[in-house]
């Protein structure tokens, strides 16, 4: 009654859709202060300040101010939580730009 919250456990098999759509709503609703865009040659690039990720009638996307940077439909969002739970890597097909992109969001301080 009065302990800890029981967390969901994630699905076992992390290439099903039922793990991406559990990660997008995972993610879904954090702050960010850094989106940075990883590059084909390997260069991580900066391409905002500050904005917040959205899972929102099947499609995640990173939103900075009133602008779209990565919009992928939720059931193909291949994401991973940095080890150290300050950020989240996100990679599909951009519906946006038309090709596939990589992003990396680093969360506001969160308290979980």
């Amino acid at each position: 009654m009065f302990g800890k919250k029981k967390k969901e456990k994630p699905p076992r098999n992390t290439d099903s859709p039922e793990f991406r759509l559990w990660m997008a709503e995972k993610l879904d609703g954090r702050t960010l202060r850094y989106i940075l865009e990883r590059e084909e040659n390997g260069v991580e690039r900066v391409i905002a300040k500050g904005g917040i990720l959205s899972n929102f009638e099947g499609n995640f996307s990173v939103i900075s101010g009133e602008k779209t940077l990565f919009r992928v439909t939720s059931s193909e969002l291949h994401a991973w939580e940095f080890l150290s739970l300050e950020g989240a890597t996100l990679s599909g097909f951009d519906q946006i730009v038309g090709k596939e992109r990589t992003i990396l969001a680093y969360y506001k301080y969160y308290r979980d």
